[in-house]
């Protein structure tokens, strides 16, 4: 396939590192799929199925050459607990019938020979976000999540990818998607908060103040130098707003923290590019006799793999292979 060519300077765009928010699609399987799937020690293989269908769409799919999958190790113990204590509080512990299943999923994309990337101190956000800014001298990224947070990563020639939504957007679209501009995320989310992650925001500043803030003055650091200016605009209650801003200065400043990937995570033992390597077959047999995938979803995986199957004449039980879909569970 010929590269894609700009049509500002007709010059080819360099070729798409595919960067995958994992977790979203197991938890979207978690909670969609009925679990009557069940691997060979009787534990649900819901989400493993469903995230396997994911997973599978998308290679057949694109067939990409460059790709990792991220996955959060670092829900309850990263270096943004260290800052603040209730980071994240508001979620219930993972049960651990779907934290056995994220392990078998990390397997499922060794066994392909995709690139893994956990880290018990980062986020998933953060090793996507630090893989990018490596490969920005070769690459142009092509991430795989409806996470807004994701969408302050984006430069020029980068694109968001809503995989179950099938809708895409660059950096030029995140201002209509979300109010403010790409490089304002971090910013906007440390102002208004962000209740997924149990961030407060600044009282009395909500989304759509916080977006009338940023388009006035670009940047929160520019909002705090020109903080006289507040009581001025077009808002309501804005010099209560500017009183409030000034009280919790340090407040925003820890917030922005939080809210802003990291680009510096280690990435130990990827492969340069982050190419897609050989896939392990005896690995992926045994995957599939643990997880009790039926004969379509195996045949899938080998495909997908571009291995010969082992076990192909020796597979059995019952079907629970899932059909192919243009979008994930």
């Amino acid at each position: 396939m010929d590269r894609p060519v700009s049509a500002v300077n007709a010059v080819p765009l360099p070729p798409p590192l595919y960067l995958v928010d994992a977790s979203i699609y197991v938890f979207r399987a978690w909670h969609s799929l009925p679990d009557e799937f069940q691997d060979s020690q009787g534990w649900p293989t819901n989400a493993v199925h469903g995230f396997a269908r994911f997973l599978l769409d998308l290679l057949e799919r694109e067939r990409p050459r460059h790709i990792a999958i991220a996955f959060d190790e670092a829900l309850d113990s990263g270096f943004r607990h260290r800052l603040y204590a209730a980071y994240k509080a508001n979620r219930d512990p993972a049960p651990e019938a779907l934290k056995r299943q994220f392990v078998h999923c990390k397997a499922l994309c060794a066994a392909l020979g995709l690139v893994v990337l956990a880290h018990h101190d980062y986020e998933a956000d953060d090793l996507i976000g630090s893989a990018l800014h490596q490969h920005r001298h070769s690459h142009r990224g092509l991430i795989i999540s409806a996470d807004k947070d994701l969408s302050q990563l984006l430069l020029d020639h980068d694109e968001q990818w809503d995989y179950a939504r099938n809708q895409r957007w660059d950096v030029a679209g995140v201002k209509a998607r979300h109010g403010v501009h790409a490089h304002q995320i971090a910013d906007y989310l440390a102002l208004c908060g962000d209740a997924v992650d149990n961030i407060p925001g600044i009282s009395g500043v909500g989304a759509k103040s916080a977006a009338v803030l940023l388009a006035h003055f670009g940047s929160m650091d520019a909002l705090y130098e020109r903080l006289d200016e507040v009581p001025f605009l077009r808002l309501r209650g804005a010099a209560q707003m500017a009183v409030r801003l000034r009280e919790q200065r340090d407040h925003a400043q820890l917030w922005r923290q939080l809210t802003t990937i990291a680009l510096d995570a280690p990435l130990e033992g990827c492969q340069p590019g982050l190419l897609r390597q050989s896939a392990d077959p005896e690995l992926l047999g045994g995957l599939c006799q643990t997880l009790r995938f039926g004969p379509l979803t195996r045949r899938r995986l080998f495909s997908a793999a571009g291995v010969n199957d082992p076990g192909s004449a020796t597979a059995a039980g019952p079907d629970h292979s899932l059909p192919s879909s243009s979008e994930p569970a």
